[in-house]
């Protein structure tokens, strides 16, 4: 009894390890493959005379949009894990409340309003876009660091303690690693935020996917919305999957539990 239901906890995941995958090389073949990606759209929209956006390459756009989403992911973390470091630690303790409600609160302000006032402090182009993307996407980081770091059993700081580790050594060979799956699991929520959001980024002139989508939502082009937000899908199903792969580098479940 117990087999059979070990087995059918096994097979949705079993399923799920080999269809993403699959729609994720499906996906890609649609991104490179133009003409594919044409008889698709055109057997979608039958009435529509344009269904492809002609003023940029689908792959050029997918490039852009990646630029920035990984520039924005990657200054949230660099802020985003040492202020959570930072407030854990007996002298940042104090700032704990302010950092959680600072960052809670630039997450409360939609990025397109972030974008319409750094415009005209930063100009139009890259840099609103990553200001606007990097405060929407800070939260996750700061928060699952902070609780990484304090879901660490007291007992086991003690012990590095009483092994004589510095402060310096118990945060790096002792929390951190404890603590490493939970800000992973930050950084890439924070990054699938991103690649979403990052749509936003073509009404400041910054490039990326949405070009495709405002383009369509102009001219009333369906096709041009669905090319834009069908690849943002794919691409936030990928890096969904590559970052639960990343995770799995800091967990490794003990046989005997799993097969519980």
């Amino acid at each position: 009894m117990s087999g059979q239901i070990h087995t059918g906890r096994v097979w949705p995941g079993r399923l799920r390890t080999l269809l993403v995958p699959l729609l994720i090389a499906a996906g890609l073949l649609l991104v490179l493959d133009r003409p594919v990606l044409e008889w698709l759209l055109r057997l979608l929209f039958p009435g529509t005379s344009e269904v492809i956006y002609p003023r940029a390459s689908l792959t050029g756009m997918l490039l852009a949009h990646l630029l920035l989403v990984g520039v924005s992911s990657v200054a949230a973390a660099l802020v985003g894990i040492p202020l959570g470091i930072f407030v854990t630690r007996r002298q940042g303790s104090d700032f704990l409340p302010l950092v959680q409600d600072l960052s809670s609160l630039a997450q409360t302000f939609p990025p397109v309003a972030v974008l319409a006032l750094a415009v005209p402090v930063l100009g139009f182009g890259f840099k609103p876009a990553i200001a606007a993307l990097f405060l929407y996407s800070i939260l996750p980081v700061i928060n699952n660091t902070i609780a990484g770091l304090q879901s660490v059993p007291p007992t086991v700081v003690e012990a590095s303690r009483g092994m004589g580790m510095t402060p310096r050594q118990i945060l790096f060979a002792t929390e951190l690693p404890i603590a490493a799956r939970v800000i992973a699991a930050g950084v890439r929520t924070s990054v699938v935020i991103n690649v979403g959001t990052a749509t936003v980024g073509a009404v400041a002139g910054a490039g990326g996917l949405g070009v495709a989508i405002v383009a369509g939502l102009v001219r009333d082009n369906t096709a041009f919305v669905l090319e834009g937000a069908a690849t943002a899908a794919f691409l936030a199903l990928t890096v969904d999957w590559i970052f639960a792969r990343i995770e799995r580098l800091f967990y490794a479940p003990q046989r005997g539990a799993s097969d519980a």
